[in-house]
């Protein structure tokens, strides 16, 4: 731990004293830096300065600007990515531009993985377009599929949510090309925890939260990428006043925006976006290879403590360093009432139905002690029969 070189992250997070956290995956802790930076904008920019703020302080520029910090952890040129709205605003405009520059018709291809709200978001674009809706398949049929002609858009989720799989992005999208499909990859789990780099492998959209590994807040604003290429070609399937190419002349004639901003849609979450800016101000001092590394070497050693309890907890993550993402799922009986004792003895995981216990690590505030004491806490509560305490049957509606 001596030679932890995370370790100098630690203290920039707000985690509770003797509070192993491994749920950030799915929301990442409060950076402090976000706490002073939210405190800022309501006491010394909107306090202070009002509506002079979005010249003052830059409010305006804030989706770009940020866009550009999100650029470089996913290995994109700047000015092609915006910040803004909901992650699933995102996905229908990735997958609405895709469909206006697919060189072929087909179908909108997706695996079983997919994150459901993406296909839902999808199937509601086609069934206003009279397309047919997504084929899902399952993934060992992904190759298969897009090889049969009648594919136009692949659209996928990097990372399973469940299981922590991995899709090879390079190899899936370079497979799409030469078939003429348009590819919209999900970055959701993906950035924060993976070595990206979407110019490299040529891919054509690609939409993410930035709540989860990146730290942003409950709520954060998403991002869109659009490979620089695409964009002149694309007229906005939502025209929102501030993609407009003079937005204060209030044209009754929507005149897109050049260049990215043509994607924006509304008025920026200033007081978001700032949380947001102080906590990509942390990742910009990470190297993410050595980040990877450091993931890969915590998860697998949580795997081994795992198993070595002897539980009927079964790995569905793959078993895999390479294939698997910061995260670690195991499928067993009785997983919710089992995940609620072990949050009750301080080490929050989450979970997934119908049977799935989700572990998520995140090197910048988890390491390998942590790691260790997790599994130990689990071999407690299942051992001792903790988690049939009939208080932990009752679901929560945030599982």
């Amino acid at each position: 731990m001596e030679n932890d070189v995370f370790l100098k992250f630690n203290s920039l997070f707000e985690i509770p004293k003797d509070l192993i956290y491994l749920d950030g995956n799915s929301l990442g802790p409060l950076p402090k830096g976000a706490a002073k930076a939210i405190s800022n904008v309501t006491h010394n920019e909107w306090g202070k300065l009002l509506i002079k703020g979005w010249n003052q302080s830059g409010w305006m520029d804030q989706p770009e600007t940020l866009g550009n910090d999100i650029a470089s952890l996913i290995g994109a040129k700047r000015d092609c990515v915006t910040v803004g709205d909901t992650l699933s605003f995102k996905v229908y405009q990735a997958l609405a531009s895709a469909i206006q520059i697919a060189p072929k018709d087909g179908v909108i291809l997706s695996d079983k993985g997919n994150f459901p709200s993406d296909i839902y978001v999808a199937n509601s674009i086609l069934k206003q377009k009279n397309l047919p809706p997504v084929r899902l398949v399952n993934t060992d049929s992904l190759e298969h599929e897009i090889r049969k002609g009648d594919v136009s858009i692949l659209m996928l989720t990097q990372v399973d949510y469940r299981t922590g799989y991995v899709h090879d992005i390079e190899k899936l999208t370079n497979l799409a090309k030469k078939e003429g499909i348009v590819t919209v990859w999900d970055l959701a789990h993906s950035v924060g925890a993976l070595c990206l780099n979407v110019d490299q492998h040529d891919i054509d959209f690609a939409v993410g939260c930035t709540y989860k590994f990146l730290c942003g807040g409950p709520g954060a604003p998403a991002f869109l990428y659009v490979k620089p290429s695409h964009i002149p070609k694309i007229e906005p399937e939502i025209s929102g006043w501030l993609g407009h190419e003079f937005p204060f002349k209030f044209d009754l004639s929507f005149v897109p925006a050049s260049g990215i901003r043509k994607f924006r849609i509304g008025t920026p979450p200033v007081i978001q976006m700032a949380a947001l800016k102080a906590a990509l101000a942390i990742w910009k001092k990470v190297n993410m290879k050595v980040f990877r590394k450091k993931a890969q070497d915590i998860t697998q050693l949580f795997i081994e403590e795992i198993e070595s309890l002897g539980f009927d907890l079964e790995l569905i993550s793959p078993r895999n360093p390479s294939l698997r993402s910061s995260q670690v799922s195991f499928r067993t009986r009785y997983a919710y009432e089992k995940m609620q004792a072990l949050i009750d003895h301080q080490v929050i995981g989450d979970y997934r139905e119908p049977d799935i216990m989700r572990f998520g690590f995140n090197p910048l505030f988890n390491n390998e002690s942590q790691a260790i004491i997790a599994a130990q806490k689990l071999n407690f509560i299942i051992k001792e029969n903790m988690w049939k305490n009939k208080k932990y049957t009752k679901r929560k509606l945030v599982t």
